[in-house]
């Protein structure tokens, strides 16, 4: 088509997020991006492909990312990987640091905002940026992940001898995480203040797995009641699915910050 396609290179850079091993992306052992081992080839195949441009190159190491560490070894990674492609006379006009930082699952009402700043200025002390490169960045679970909330039912109180299960009428098809990463949110019962009983929050799906919490602490909950899982911005709506023919759970939205 005589058109000329810009792209950039996923590049592994093996680097250990200290995150779950189900979203760790940067290993050498993960099949996400190019191994330094194989950067001649890519510049060889380049050579030979003249409708394709190589403008940047981006790097993810994990998700729910809360060591900074992390992030400032991932800079100086970086450096080291585009001083190759330099040397070997292939600038560098973007760098794409993906995403990863964390938020807080444990206290999403006491610490509601990523820690951005400390994030942001530990990116800035440890990247080198030359001269007309841009530095991009993907935060996405940082910036939504504690506006959404799943509001769900208590279908049932099922009170066994060790323990008590509170069965609502959300399940792992409306919100992945915790059956997928064994993730943890926070459980919330909006029609109680009473006094507090432990139960295993579960979901309707016919799987061991459809569990949104063990020996949570909860206002004592009776069918009916309206019960809140936090810090569901992210990988909920947009990851829902109709697993065992459900429904998908409709969607509220508000400007309200009250």
């Amino acid at each position: 088509m005589g058109r000329k396609a810009r792209i950039s290179i996923r590049v592994n850079p093996d680097i250990d997020a200290h995150t779950h091993k189900y979203i760790s992306t940067g290993l050498k052992e993960n099949k996400f991006g190019i191994s330094p081992w194989a950067f001649q080839d890519v510049v060889d195949t380049l050579a030979q492909c003249p409708n394709l441009e190589l403008l940047g190159l981006h790097f993810h190491v994990g998700s729910q990312i809360t060591e900074l560490p992390v992030f400032a070894l991932l800079c100086r990674r970086i450096e080291e990987l585009q001083q190759w492609f330099i040397e070997h006379g292939v600038p560098i006009a973007n760098l794409n640091l993906g995403g990863g930082l964390g938020v807080n699952y444990q206290d999403p009402n006491g610490d509601p905002v990523a820690h951005f700043e400390a994030y942001f200025e530990t990116i800035h002390k440890n990247l080198v940026v030359r001269p007309g490169q841009r530095v991009h960045f993907e935060p996405g679970r940082a910036l939504v992940a504690q506006c959404g909330h799943l509001i769900s039912r208590v279908l049932y109180v099922k009170v066994g001898r060790e323990k008590k299960f509170a069965i609502l009428d959300a399940g792992m098809n409306d919100l992945i995480r915790p059956a997928l990463y064994q993730a943890w949110h926070d459980i919330e019962n909006l029609s109680s203040t009473g006094r507090k009983m432990r139960y295993d929050v579960v979901g309707p799906v016919c799987e061991s797995s459809d569990c949104w919490g063990q020996k949570r602490l909860l206002s004592a909950c009776k069918r009916g009641d309206l019960v809140a899982i936090h810090s569901a911005g992210a990988y909920g709506q947009v990851m829902a699915m109709r697993y065992n023919q459900r429904d998908l759970a409709k969607a509220v939205y508000s400007d309200d910050l009250k």
